[in-house]
């Protein structure tokens, strides 16, 4: 996969994704379910039933990615996201920086960009991400 097919398929991807309003739900959901495609060994999503005794559908609450020594997280309330990426050491995290929600996405993929440059496995779920 070419670098300029790669950047133009993150561009409209990223121009997607909405985190705030009405659309925050959906592009957390399209972006949980990228990652999960993507990055199966690497992402784990935390799901939660809603509505009264919990019998309505399930929502995305987290998205955990890990990823070149980085933990990438982002939480999904009812009307906002928090974005963070942690560094890990020995898996203990050392340091923890918030980062606005495109901002979160493009340092993932930067990583996972970085990663598709020494292994083939890391470059098809570059693919499967962008598709």
């Amino acid at each position: 996969m070419a670098s300029e097919d790669i950047d133009g398929g993150f561009d409209s991807f990223a121009a997607g994704l909405r985190f705030d309003g009405e659309e925050l739900r959906t592009s957390v959901e399209v972006l949980a379910s990228k990652l999960e495609g993507a990055l199966p060994a690497h992402t784990r999503v935390e799901r939660a039933r809603e509505g009264l005794l919990r019998r309505g559908g399930q929502h995305v609450q987290a998205v955990l990615v890990e990823l070149a020594g980085n933990r990438y997280v982002l939480r999904a309330g009812s009307d906002r996201v928090e974005c963070y990426r942690e560094r890990e050491v020995g898996g203990i995290s050392i340091k923890r920086v918030p980062l606005e929600p495109s901002a979160w996405v493009g340092a993932l993929t930067d990583d996972l960009r970085a990663e598709s440059e020494r292994s083939a496995e890391a470059r098809e779920a570059l693919a499967r991400l962008l598709a």
